[in-house]
């Protein structure tokens, strides 16, 4: 391919269209001459007559119209390309990829989501649900823009956008914390499995002997555990801001006999350092930041 016709092919498909030299440089914004200049130096590169110039106007010759059916393709996909380039980055029909354990997802994202998909119904928004430590990996792999994490501390790869603290507590129904003897004070302890983040952090900041006889009941997600308190099968160790409905109500108490004060977690956005943020993503966390403090989106407040 000669690159010199590159720039010649939008003269010859100008005309083509507009069906003369005239409206081909007005459509162009460039001079008649100009037009004509470049569909003489394209016929010359090419050894060719492409034009029949006749008091009717002009017609392509055979040469000429092979050569446009095949360089309209061409422009039409590099067409295509560009706007699909500036669709991707735009704020209203771009894509971006949020990373969130399930638990996160209903209780921070959602809220945020259906504010933000109703001002940008066009936006395509892809949500892998897994665990803090599995989205930390799949931020790293570039496989998704957006991670919602908590209580992650020590990545210095990311930045961070804080939506507030959560504080992990023991609650249980009424009727259960009524129903323990003083001679066995935790009958049943409700954690998470041991591959969930909140689990592996309540590991870390409780002593391995703290638990030690105690019968523990695992669960492998958040609302599961919070159903099984409610149904006074145990004490649940719980992330209080998720149940504040419950503790308001009195279905589920706070339970501090004998256990740790657990410290509080930072629940934050983050997306890599260093890393290109597109467009839509942008806006996603400019959304975010300029609605922290909206009670009815953010709990944390």
């Amino acid at each position: 391919m000669n690159n010199d016709n590159l720039p010649l092919y939008t003269a010859f498909l100008a005309v083509v269209r507009a069906g003369s030299i005239l409206e081909a440089s007005r459509q162009l914004y460039i001079s008649q001459p100009a037009v004509s200049k470049a569909v003489h130096k394209l016929e010359t590169n090419l050894g060719t007559t492409l034009f029949i110039r006749s008091s009717r106007g002009i017609q392509l010759t055979e040469s000429g119209y092979i050569l446009y059916e095949n360089i309209k393709n061409a422009f039409e996909y590099i067409e295509a390309g560009e706007n699909g380039v500036t669709s991707h980055n735009s704020p209203q029909t771009g894509h971006i990829r949020i990373g969130a354990s399930t638990t996160l997802c209903k209780y921070i994202l959602l809220p945020y989501l259906g504010k933000y998909t109703t001002s940008h119904p066009q936006i395509n928004i892809s949500i892998e649900c897994q665990s803090s430590n599995d989205t930390i990996t799949m931020l790293r792999d570039n496989a998704i823009d957006i991670g919602l994490i908590a209580g992650t501390p020590g990545l210095s790869d990311f930045t961070c956008h804080t939506l507030g603290n959560i504080h992990d507590i023991f609650a249980a129904s009424p009727g259960y914390i009524d129903n323990l003897g003083s001679h066995n004070p935790l009958a049943n302890l409700i954690l998470l499995n041991r591959m969930n983040a909140t689990r592996q952090f309540v590991d870390s900041h409780i002593p391995a002997e703290f638990l030690a006889g105690k019968n523990i009941l695992e669960v492998d997600n958040m609302n599961l555990l919070i159903d099984f308190a409610k149904a006074g099968i145990g004490i649940g160790c719980i992330i209080k801001e998720f149940i504040r409905d419950e503790l308001t109500s009195g279905s589920l108490v706070e339970y501090k006999k004998g256990l740790l004060k657990l410290p509080r977690r930072e629940v934050c956005f983050v997306i890599c350092k260093g890393a290109p943020v597109s467009v839509p993503v942008r806006d996603f966390l400019d959304f975010i930041s300029s609605n922290r403090a909206n009670p009815e989106l953010n709990i944390l407040i």
